[in-house]
């Protein structure tokens, strides 16, 4: 995979959260995100799927560095961003934005909405006045924003129109990656479809690459070019996204497709559904090994006792299971 292409990449990214214990009890911490690794190349859109819980949004935030990371690199744009100080880091922001998950959160409930958009583009000096006015009200426009909802407030918006908003405030500061957490997830999947169909003709139009995190797959399936997997705090596998729908090769990615509703009945009956026993294991004390042994059909010894390294099956199709692994 060519370096050059590639606008983030991220190496062995460790987030451990401590936890207040007894005065004589041993200090303990929840492992959200434990050495992961992946790369988004420029123009891409990188999907990431797991359960809730599985450290997702943790990720997201400490790519960002809105959370600190304990270890390992976040390379944007081939420079190492967990080094740098935060004047240096409040530049690079201007390239790298979010979209957070929740619309009717994320918001400033006291601001008019051109103030929402308007805001970022006056505090980096990208432009003052009347064109900072005039720049504001171009990008509520290109998210689909009529003028007379401008200087509203954002509880007189409905969810999609605030999801709008948040969108158009990323893209004020005309940014090269976009992580998108969960933006669809408190919409109403009519909403979902309209959104979805904004962000691919955004990033058609301002050549953008999205870091795209989800639990629900046939979104993902939808947007994505890549898909990464995670489970308790580690990305298990990653793949081409018809690749990975069509070959699903970790256990636990094979669990979630088959997931999938199927709309039609006949397809329905004929679909193999995997049922996983148990639940997914406390962060605070992750099990030895292979972190999906408790749960895996398929578990060995040897997944009790040694954590599977991430091995390339195919053509950019990456997996982290001792069933692949290369003696």
């Amino acid at each position: 995979m060519n370096e050059e292409t590639m606008i983030l990449r991220v190496i062995n990214l460790k987030k451990h959260f401590p936890l207040r214990t007894g005065i004589f009890k041993p200090k303990k911490y929840v492992h959200a995100v434990d050495n992961v690794s992946f790369s988004v190349r420029e123009n891409e859109t990188f999907g990431l799927v797991g359960e809730s819980g599985s450290g997702k949004s943790t990720l997201a935030r400490t790519v960002l560095r809105l959370i600190e990371p304990d270890g390992g690199k976040i390379l944007f744009d081939n420079v190492d961003i967990t080094k740098l100080p935060y004047k240096k880091l409040v530049k690079v922001r201007r390239r790298l934005q979010l979209v957070p998950q929740n619309p009717f959160l994320s918001l400033d409930p006291r601001m008019r909405i051109k103030d929402v958009v308007l805001e970022p583009i006056l505090f980096h000096k990208i432009a003052k006045g009347s064109e900072a006015r005039e720049l504001a009200f171009n990008i509520l426009s290109k998210v689909g924003l009529e003028e007379e909802l401008f200087y509203r407030f954002p509880h007189e918006l409905s969810g999609g129109q605030r999801q709008r908003v948040a969108i158009a405030r990323a893209l004020s500061l005309n940014p090269e990656l976009i992580i998108l957490d969960e933006p669809t997830s408190f919409l109403d999947v009519s909403v979902q479809a309209r959104i979805l169909n904004l962000l691919l003709s955004l990033q058609n139009e301002f050549r953008l690459s999205y870091f795209f995190i989800s639990h629900d797959l046939s979104v993902v399936h939808h947007v994505s070019d890549r898909v990464a997997v995670m489970y308790a705090g580690k990305i298990v596998e990653v793949a081409q996204s018809d690749e990975l729908f069509k070959n699903p090769l970790h256990p636990y990615t094979q669990a979630l497709i088959s997931a999938i509703p199927v709309p039609d009945p006949e397809l329905k009956r004929k679909k193999r559904r995997i049922l996983l026993g148990g639940e997914v294991p406390s962060l605070i004390n992750p099990p030895s090994g292979c972190r999906f042994h408790p749960r895996c059909p398929y578990m060995k010894e040897q997944c009790k006792k040694e954590e599977p390294k991430m091995v390339e099956i195919s053509v950019n199709h990456h997996v982290a299971c001792h069933m692949y692994s290369k003696k």
